[in-house]
């Protein structure tokens, strides 16, 4: 594929449920234009249509109206190609319990056509390789995330879905996962990346576009939608204070305040915060992604 033509084009992209006026409008006719090599980033509250997207994306479900094309392939048309470019990884762990790790890829790389000899360097890169010769059932959930992704990763994917690939992992298990993206992205492969954590997105993520009640409402890299998103504001901090004191900057009575405040001889620290991204999500879609 051409590095300057995107791997994931998608064009007034929508999907209804239902008929007449009992109809739901899950997707509301995106456009979407993601670039080969890049960590794309798709953030929205729940019931936004991330997942809808998605299984669109990945032929899955048909849309209602739009299209689409992943990996050269077109979603609806397709579609027995598409399942040879891509891997997905969702949020539950969907492994054979009785196998074990290595067992488990091994049936995963027959389905897929693809090499075995890949088997022991994957599980090598997602820090298996002394578990492989247990039974999945006994994975911890960090362990069985990690192993989901090399089953992802078996077909040597030009696009990689992660959909909410942290979820209920703890702290030690989800830095691993987010290594691995940026190990998977360092290799070439776009990453497609849908996550509640914005402090992930914020860190892996090229791109990202956030959606709202079907409509895309932002689409830029995480530094540029904090510059536009929100101002930055003054924090102070007094001696006695149980919490600082949070002033716009962009406030007229911002000048006179601070006077005050430093007048009063209890101030310990003043410093500029910038906004982050979770200030624009909120800003954007009125809820927070938590």
């Amino acid at each position: 594929m051409n590095r300057s033509e995107p791997i994931i084009l998608a064009e007034g992209l929508a999907r209804r449920y239902g008929k007449g006026a009992q109809a739901v409008e899950a997707l509301r006719g995106i456009d979407l234009n993601v670039r080969p090599g890049e960590v794309f980033g798709f953030l929205g509250p729940n019931g936004a249509g991330k997942t809808t997207s998605i299984r669109m994306l990945t032929g899955q479900l048909t849309p209602t109206s739009g299209s689409a094309w992943v990996a050269g392939c077109d979603v609806v048309r397709d579609r027995r190609e598409l399942h040879r470019r891509i891997g997905v990884v969702f949020d539950t762990p969907n492994l054979y319990d009785q196998l074990s790790g290595r067992q488990n890829l091994a049936f995963f790389a027959d389905l897929y056509r693809a090499d075995r000899g890949r088997i022991a360097p994957l599980l090598d890169r997602v820090g298996l390789a002394d578990a492989a010769e247990r039974k999945f059932k006994t994975y911890s959930r960090g362990m069985k995330q990690r192993l989901i992704l090399a089953r992802a990763l078996l077909p040597e994917p030009q696009v990689l879905f992660l959909d909410e690939p942290t979820s209920g992992l703890d702290p030690a298990s989800a830095r691993s996962v987010r290594e691995l993206i940026k190990d998977v992205r360092g290799q070439g492969t776009t990453v497609f990346l849908t996550t509640h954590l914005m402090e992930l997105a914020d860190h892996v993520c090229d791109r990202l576009a956030i959606l709202h009640q079907g409509r895309l409402v932002a689409q830029d890299s995480p530094a540029a939608l904090k510059r536009t998103g929100a101002d930055p504001q003054l924090v102070v901090r007094r001696s006695g204070a149980s919490e600082p004191e949070v002033l716009a900057l962009s406030a007229e009575s911002t000048p006179a305040r601070l006077a005050e405040l430093l007048r009063g001889g209890d101030v310990q620290e003043v410093a500029t915060q910038e906004p982050t991204l979770e200030d624009v999500f909120l800003r954007l879609t009125g809820s927070s992604l938590r």
